[in-house]
């Protein structure tokens, strides 16, 4: 594993790997044991679009692993003024010891990998979201036991968390179901490769999508870019809405997940937010320890 680009990337063993070493990391955060594991290493934290979660775990990690994050807003770097990425790819390798981006398109974190020496973390694509679906399957797994034959319905936008969930969930071994309108479904490229599993359904049909579900997961309806479409993406979505009628259709004790930030009575009501809202702020929570294990597994010696 030289990089964290997108979750197609990772092997289930790699996935695994990542897993296990969150739990670890997490248990001795919360045992006050010390894992200075990156002393005098550095990251840069590139950020072309805004995060709450994304910024504050990541240098929040750094530094409970004895490291030091650089925050890199694109008005702050040549890159935000035209410079090509492979250029910027090129400097920052001889400056850190990894980035993290958290930009618009997947090309250019491929190419900072490409044109780079050092390891690149995707802290969010409009194609992908690595890192918060990692903390979502360990917050899966940690109510669950295991992840194999655990029931995921997705309902929503055929987004980034879509992509994400549904090559994750797979590849652990999860019956992955996803709900959303035929025009916004996942990426081609996504359901291309879901379809060499039998434990994959895409449907129109919010309901059958969440029948018997162990986890059900949303997004908002409108993410960073395309707020212009939010008028016509509440009329779209509004039969997604995870609200206590679509719940009876889960089993009776399912998870609901959200990755935040939430806009409630619109992709979620507020009282199954509220419900659940032990859960989602655990997967909130869980951002910081995959993420802590993704920066050691790429970073350290």
């Amino acid at each position: 594993m030289k990089h964290v680009l997108k979750m197609l990337d990772l092997s289930p063993e790699e996935i695994t790997q990542i897993l296990d070493l969150a739990d670890q990391l997490k248990y001795e955060k919360k045992h006050g044991i010390a894992h200075p594991y990156l002393i005098g290493k550095s990251i840069g934290l590139i950020f072309q679009k805004a995060s709450t979660r994304t910024r504050v775990s990541f240098e929040t990690g750094m530094n409970q692993l004895g490291g030091q994050a650089l925050f890199l807003s694109a008005r702050d770097l040549q890159i935000g003024r035209g410079e090509p990425v492979q250029d910027t790819a090129r400097v920052l390798s001889r400056y850190l010891d990894a980035i993290m981006i958290r930009t618009f398109d997947q090309k250019e974190v491929e190419d900072l990998a490409e044109y780079g020496s050092i390891p690149v973390i995707n802290g969010l694509t409009d194609f992908s979201h690595p890192c918060q679906v990692l903390a979502d399957l360990m917050t899966i797994r940690e109510r669950f036991g295991s992840l194999k034959g655990v029931k995921m319905a997705y309902l929503g936008d055929g987004d980034n968390m879509a992509n994400s969930l549904i090559v994750g969930g797979l590849k652990t071994g999860m019956v992955v179901s996803v709900a959303t309108p035929d025009e916004y479904k996942p990426d081609p490229i996504v359901l291309d490769f879901a379809s060499e599993y039998d434990t994959f359904t895409w449907t129109n049909d919010p309901y059958e999508a969440v029948k018997d579900a162990d986890v059900v997961i949303t997004d908002t309806w409108a993410s960073m870019g395309v707020e212009a479409e939010k008028e016509v993406r509440q009329i779209a979505f509004a039969p997604y809405q995870v609200n206590d009628e679509l719940m009876k259709a889960a089993k009776p004790e399912a998870m609901v997940l959200h990755c935040l930030p939430a806009y409630r009575e619109q992709e979620i009501t507020e009282k199954v937010f509220e419900e659940h809202a032990d859960e989602i702020f655990e997967e909130a929570e869980n951002r910081l320890h995959a993420q802590k294990a993704v920066m050691v597994l790429l970073m350290k010696d």
